[in-house]
């Protein structure tokens, strides 16, 4: 790739800063000076280095989010804040996107990445990952509803969803529960327990495969995901 390129992607300013960079004799591939930012480089097999300190190409990001609520799984909107809003400028450089989506009010996990083939890989309906909330629900949760959700229910389109895990944490008027699917029609948590005559009050996700929501980070806040995070988001794939 083109140096100026490699060194904006990688955060040493625009192109035009970027130049004069290189024009200050700054940079070097392999201990030899380039000034020219059309130099084609491969970053995996040279040392570039600026001001004396090796750049480290990553050609990817993959983040988790712990959304907060009021914010929309979105790049970008007129009218509401994004999940792109709360990244550090480092990060807006690899131009990241959502995986799936959180609705605006439904707080959680929410990986974000670049790499294309990552995220099918999580959000493709035949890899059946494992997705599992958090919930407050008005009105008392059941044996029977577990039953229910265990063999799939019609939501109000007609459309009958695969078979849920359904654990009550504490059941009364207020009931809490962890609800584990492996879908993600629109609302759907919401409208599951709409299709057994009960109202979610609150939703956040906490797991997504085998990778938990990190407790330590607070709402608003990013972090990338280590090599094990990702092992286990697909260890259920494996």
């Amino acid at each position: 790739m083109r140096l100026d390129k490699l060194l904006s992607n990688m955060g040493y300013g625009s192109r035009k800063e970027v130049k004069k960079v290189l024009k200050s004799g700054s940079v070097r591939i392999n201990e030899k000076v380039i000034k020219d930012g059309s130099y084609k480089v491969d970053p995996d097999q040279s040392d570039v280095t600026v001001h004396g300190e090796l750049v480290e190409y990553k050609p990817y990001v993959y983040l988790m989010l712990n959304k907060p609520q009021g914010v929309i799984s979105a790049t970008e909107d007129n009218h509401h804040k994004t999940v792109i809003d709360l990244l550090d400028e480092s990060y807006l450089l690899y131009d990241p996107f959502p995986v799936g989506r959180l609705d605006k009010d439904t707080e959680g996990m929410l990986l974000l990445t670049n790499d294309g083939k990552f995220s099918h890989s999580l959000m493709s309906p035949k890899k059946h990952v494992k997705k599992t909330y958090y919930a407050k629900v008005k009105g008392t949760v059941t044996e029977e509803d577990i039953g229910l959700f265990k063999k799939g229910v019609t939501l109000d389109d007609g459309y009958v969803t695969k078979p849920a895990d359904l654990t009550i944490i504490t059941a009364g008027e207020q009931s809490e529960v962890e609800l584990t699917i492996t879908e993600g029609k629109f609302h759907q948590v919401k409208r599951m327990f709409e299709a057994v005559d009960k109202k979610v009050t609150f939703l956040k996700r906490i797991s997504i495969g085998g990778l938990k929501l990190d407790p330590s980070l607070e709402k608003g806040m990013v972090r990338e995901l280590t090599e094990e995070d990702k092992l286990a988001l697909f260890e259920e794939l494996i």
